[in-house]
């Protein structure tokens, strides 16, 4: 289902057999391109389509993807997750900034998303449909975790 479901929305997919580790009896999966994840996984969502998971078989992806790196900056405060930053200011939660990566919907997510309170502002997995808006959304998820806990206080984030 999911591979008749992803080809007749223009996505490029083999199916496969899954790693041993995600195997359950008789299972097949779907290859997909990774800069396209979010995009398949909606498209799958839209058209009611279970899967168990995504996952990818690639060892980087899991080394950048949990690894969120945060600085402050004194009046803003920068989340990293690979090579995407998102950066708010501490004061009232607004994102001032997002930049970084390399994928074609970045501009658009930083249109859609730089000038709103960080409580707000869609999810950026879903504005973007690449892999920037993924790791995007990894640092989204920890500034949401860093205002609930660091900034609880000021209740205009």
């Amino acid at each position: 289902m999911a591979e008749s479901i992803l080809k007749k929305n223009g996505f490029s997919v083999k199916v496969v057999i899954p790693p041993k580790d995600y195997v359950r009896g008789c299972d097949l999966a779907v290859e997909i391109n990774i800069n396209e994840r979010l995009a398949v996984e909606r498209t799958l969502k839209e058209n009611g389509a279970r899967y168990t998971k995504v996952i990818s078989i690639e060892k980087f992806e899991k080394e950048i993807m949990d690894a969120v790196k945060v600085t402050d900056f004194g009046d803003t405060i920068m989340f990293r997750c690979g090579s995407m930053k998102l950066t708010i200011d501490k004061m009232d939660g607004t994102i001032v900034n997002i930049s970084g990566g390399g994928c074609p919907d970045v501009p658009y997510l930083f249109v859609e998303l730089v000038g709103k309170k960080l409580r707000e502002a869609k999810r950026p997995r879903d504005v973007g449909y690449s892999l920037c808006a993924y790791s995007l959304d990894r640092a989204y998820e920890e500034a949401m975790r860093s205002l609930e806990t660091s900034y609880r206080g000021n209740s205009s984030n």
